[in-house]
C-alpha cells in the first residue's frame, strides 16, 4: 500500500485501526555502471516488498539526500545536510502531526545516518511515538547472507548490483579494494581521481539467485522490525487507543 495509490479518506480509515507507516531514505549518486538511483530504488523497493502483506503505508521515497564525495561524477544529486535533515524532520513531524504514532525509516543510503539524531529530536515533542532508523543493508542476518555470498560487499559493486538496479548487462570484473580512508579526506575531484569508475573496489556482478536470497533475507528481516520491533510504551498506547 503506497501512499500514491490512496486519498485522505483511505488514510483516515486506515488510521483507525493502525498507526504504522514507513519513510524511505536514499540518494541520488553515481554507483559506477548501476543506475544513479540504487539507495532511492533500493530503500523503496525494500520498503515496498516489506510492507505489501501487512497492509502499512509506504510514503514517496526521499530520493535526495547530501553526497558531496560524490559531486564530481555527472548525475549526482548533492543537497546540503541542513537541507536533508530539515526535510526529513518537516514529513517525520507532519506524519505524527497526520496520526502516525510509528514510522519506520527504511535508509539505504550511509550518508543518511545523521536522521537518526533528528528522530530523537521530533520523538521529544511526540512522547507515545516511536520512530524506527533501519539500514536495511546492515541488517544482522542480511549482513550474514552477504559475507556467505561474497567479499568486500561495499558501494556500487556487486553488493548493490541488482536486476533492478542495472543499467547494461557487464562481464563480472574485480576491482582492487580503494583506500577509504584516503577517501574521505579528499576533495570531490581527488575523489573521482581516486575512485575511477565509482566502485569502492571488488566483485562487479555475481549471480542473481544469490542476490535474490538476500533480498528475500532482508525483506524478511526488515518485516520483523515492522511487526515487532517497537517499544511496548508505543504498542501498549496503541492496542489501547480510542
Amino acid at each position: 500500500m503506497q501512499f500514491a495509490d490512496m486519498n485522505w479518506k483511505q488514510m483516515e480509515t486506515y488510521l483507525a485501526r493502525d498507526d504504522r507507516c514507513i519513510l524511505p531514505l536514499g540518494c541520488v549518486e553515481q554507483h559506477a555502471s548501476l543506475s544513479l538511483c540504487v539507495d532511492a530504488i533500493l530503500a523503496e523497493r525494500m520498503a515496498i516488498e516489506t510492507a505489501k502483506p501487512l497492509g502499512i503505508p509506504v510514503c514517496p521515497v526521499l530520493a535526495y539526500s547530501a553526497t558531496p564525495s560524490h559531486a564530481a561524477f555527472p548525475g549526482t544529486i548533492s543537497i546540503r545536510l541542513e537541507t536533508f535533515l530539515g526535510v526529513v524532520r518537516d514529513i517525520l513531524t507532519s506524519l505524527m502531526n497526520g496520526g502516525f504514532r510509528r514510522v519506520l525509516i527504511v535508509n539505504g543510503h550511509g550518508g543518511n545516518s545523521p536522521a537518526k539524531v533528528v528522530a530523537q529530536e521530533v520523538l521529544s515533542a511526540f512522547p507515545t511515538h516511536s520512530i524506527i532508523f533501519h539500514n536495511w543493508w546492515q541488517a544482522e542476518r542480511t549482513m550474514e547472507k552477504a559475507l556467505e555470498i561474497g567479499i568486500n560487499p561495499n558501494h556500487a559493486n556487486w553488493f548493490e548490483n541488482f536486476p533492478w538496479t542495472r543499467i547494461e548487462e557487464q562481464i563480472p570484473s574485480t576491482k582492487p579494494a580503494i583506500d577509504e580512508m584516503h577517501l574521505e579526506a579528499s576533495s570531490p575531484v581527488e575523489a573521482r581521481a581516486l575512485l575511477g569508475n565509482g566502485s569502492y573496489g571488488g566483485l562487479s556482478q555475481t549471480a542473481d539467485e544469490d542476490m535474490l536470497e538476500m533480498w528475500l533475507t532482508a525483506i524478511s528481516e526488515t518485516r520483523e522490525i515492522l511487526e515487532n520491533g517497537w517499544p511496548a510504551y508505543s504498542r501498549n498506547h496503541t492496542e489501547n487507543r480510542g
